[in-house]
Parts: C-alpha cells; sequence; structure tokens
C-alpha cells in the first residue's frame, strides 16, 4: 500500500511542487526588480508552453500556469526578440519603432546597471530563499551537532594506516579549522580522494598526520549509490539535535549555504579537470527522484531538499555561459566597459553557442540519470 502510494505520482507531484517554487523564486527575483525599475512586465509563467489557467493583475501583467513544469519565465516589454520567442511571440529580427512612453517602460532602454540588477536578482533571490528555509529549519527542527572527536576507526582504513586513533579530535583539515564533525565530511567530499594533512589534538599536544581517503562504492543521503570518499572513521557521540536562536540559525544558515556552494564549485572544477568523474552529474530525472525520496522522509527534508535545489539553480545561472543569467550579465560587463553593445550578430551568435552548451549538457545528464536508474 505504501509503496503504492509513495510511487511514480508521489513522486511526479513532488517534483513539481519542489521545481515550481524554486522557479517561481527565481523568476520573482528578477520581475519585482524590473518592477521597480520602471519595466512592464507582460506575463509571469509557471511552465513553458500553452496556458492552462492565469489571471491579470492592475498593471497588466498576466501570471500562469503553463503546460510544461520544467521551468519558467518573465516576458518583459523590450526584450530580445530570442526570448520573446520562448511563448511565441514576435519572431526573430521584427521590430517596430517605439513611442517615448513605450521607451520608458521597456528593458532595451534602461541603463545598463537596471538591466544588470534585473538579471542578477533571479539568482539572488534564489540564496536569500535557502537562506530562509534553512533559519527555519534550523529554529523549529534543529541541527545536528556533534564534535570533531574520533570514535572509531576502521580496521586497514585509510585513517587507521595514517594513525588516527579513537579520542582524536580533529582541529583542522588542509588548514581549514574544524568545528563539528559535519565540517570532516564535507571537506573529504571536497577533496574526493586527494591527500589530506589533518591536524589533530591528542593527549593535550597536537600532531600533522597526511590520510589519503579512498574513493569507494557508498550511497548518499537518500540510499541511492555513489562513489564517496572515506576516511574510515565514525564520530565519538550520539547526533543530538538542537534548535538554534534566531541569530544562530541565520549565521548557521549563511554558512549552510555557503558551503552548498563551495561544495558544488568545487565537484565541478573537479569534472572539467578530470579528478572526478561525470557520473554524479544528474539532469531531471534524478531531480524528480530526490524530491520524491525527500518528501518521503518528512516536511523539514522536503524544504531542505528545495533550498539546496535553490542554490544550485542559482549558481547554474551565474555561469557566463550565453542564454543564461550570467550569459547576460557577461555581455552587460562588455558594454560597460566598451561603452556600446556588442553586435546583434554577436548576440545572436552567442546565444546560438549557449543554447547547444545547455542542450547538450541536458543530453548527458538525462543519460548519466538513466545509466544511474
Amino acid at each position: 500500500m505504501l509503496e503504492h502510494l509513495f510511487g511514480v505520482p508521489f513522486t511526479l507531484v513532488s517534483f513539481i511542487v519542489a521545481l515550481s517554487v524554486v522557479v517561481f523564486v527565481h523568476e520573482f527575483g528578477h520581475f519585482i526588480i524590473a518592477r521597480r525599475c520602471g519595466v512592464r512586465c507582460e506575463s509571469f509563467s509557471i511552465g513553458f508552453g500553452p496556458e492552462l489557467f492565469g489571471f491579470t493583475d492592475r498593471y497588466g501583467t498576466r501570471w500562469k500556469v503553463s503546460l510544461l513544469p520544467l521551468g519558467g519565465y518573465v516576458r518583459m516589454f523590450g526584450e530580445s526578440d530570442e526570448m520573446r520567442a520562448i511563448e511565441g511571440g514576435a519572431a526573430a529580427g521584427e521590430s517596430t519603432a517605439l513611442t517615448a512612453e513605450e521607451k520608458a517602460v521597456s528593458l532595451k532602454y534602461k541603463t545598463v546597471g537596471q538591466r544588470a540588477a534585473i538579471v542578477f536578482a533571479g539568482p539572488a533571490v534564489n540564496f536569500v530563499f535557502a537562506i530562509a528555509v534553512f533559519t527555519v529549519v534550523f529554529m523549529s527542527f534543529g541541527q545536528q551537532v556533534v564534535d570533531p572527536v574520533v570514535g572509531s576507526v576502521i580496521e586497514s582504513s585509510a585513517a587507521a594506516e595514517a594513525g588516527l586513533r579513537p579520542g582524536d579530535r580533529i582541529v583542522a583539515i588542509d588548514g581549514n579549522a574544524i568545528k563539528r564533525f559535519d565540517d570532516i565530511q564535507r571537506l573529504v567530499q571536497l577533496g574526493y580522494g586527494a591527500p589530506m594533512n589533518v591536524t589533530v589534538r591528542r593527549d593535550g599536544s597536537e600532531l600533522q598526520l597526511m590520510v589519503t581517503p579512498r574513493v569507494v562504492e557508498g550511497k548518499d543521503a537518500f540510499g541511492n549509490a555513489q562513489k564517496t570518499p572515506l576516511l574510515g572513521i565514525s564520530s565519538g557521540e550520539s547526533h543530538a539535535v538542537q534548535r538554534l536562536g534566531p541569530v544562530e540559525a541565520f549565521t548557521a544558515a549563511i554558512a549552510q549555504t555557503y558551503g552548498v556552494v563551495d561544495a558544488t564549485g568545487v565537484a565541478v572544477g573537479q569534472m572539467i579537470t578530470g579528478r572526478r568523474g561525470t557520473e554524479d552529474l544528474g539532469g531531471v530525472i534524478r531531480i524528480a527522484k530526490y524530491s520524491g525520496q525527500a518528501a518521503k522522509m518528512g516536511f523539514a527534508s522536503f524544504v531542505y531538499f528545495m533550498a539546496i535545489i535553490s542554490i544550485n539553480l542559482g549558481l547554474i545561472n551565474l555561469f557566463p555561459v550565453p542564454m543564461l543569467d550570467g550569459g547576460h550579465l557577461l555581455f552587460y560587463a562588455i558594454e560597460a566597459v566598451r561603452g556600446r553593445p556588442l553586435s546583434d550578430r554577436v548576440q545572436e551568435w552567442g546565444l546560438r553557442i549557449g543554447v547547444a552548451l545547455v542542450v547538450t549538457l541536458m543530453v548527458f545528464a538525462t543519460w548519466n540519470d538513466i545509466v544511474h536508474l
């Protein structure tokens, strides 16, 4: 009965809810700053394709939910033709002379700084949303706090061979201060099997040990198989959960958000340099699977997962690839330096290259998802 209830329909609903929330947050960032800058927003859509339902507000913006729930967009007056074509608007190259009133509410005629602020607001609000979610979770449900003390060492493990012993307190790894046992796990994951200089405190004195974690087949938080670097130690305390006060929770939320950004950036860099395999690169299928698994674990796990997805959406959109927000910011930066925008032809070719890169990445990630499943 439970397996049936928590089957494919439950996973799809969880995925749609999670993706719709983070997409709404992202697009609302663009929308609210565009409104503040005086740009007329013609439509705000969750999903692509034909409209399912919606309404028009008093400012003339059409708020709607569309058929394909794989993203969303805000269509602004004066946007480039290729972006307007998402909703089946004017064909590329079509343009008409604008009146003074129309120029005043057109994105195209805003300053470089205003356009950059509108573009950057989407990813920025994704990060703000994640910090807010983490803060509420840490205040309401608590945060796991475990001292970085070695409780046990697995025989013949990387830690055992390096000389780590039960009772050792790990105070630093490669110069990074360790405050909680989670810090050890995070840095070992980031290192992905590279040798690490571990500073331990034993019997009142500090020792320097070189440890090379072993990358083994393990499981992630949802029980899915993945390659995991391990030291071969466990914590020396039970995993206590402490509810944090507002200030502590907010500080911890910022640290958690930074940790996700740092881990994602390091992992992408390792994939580019070949240190890490690309099998961990997932697409919509894996996100859908994890959405269902997080939802089964409870409300706190589900909203926590949405915060992680929100951070990744914001970070990916900042990559300097034409078509993504980062690509637009790159073009605006060049425009600010040159004093004039790049030619339409250069921007068009940049967009084509960006689309090709994004589509290729999506296909590759989907193939990874299929293999993973």
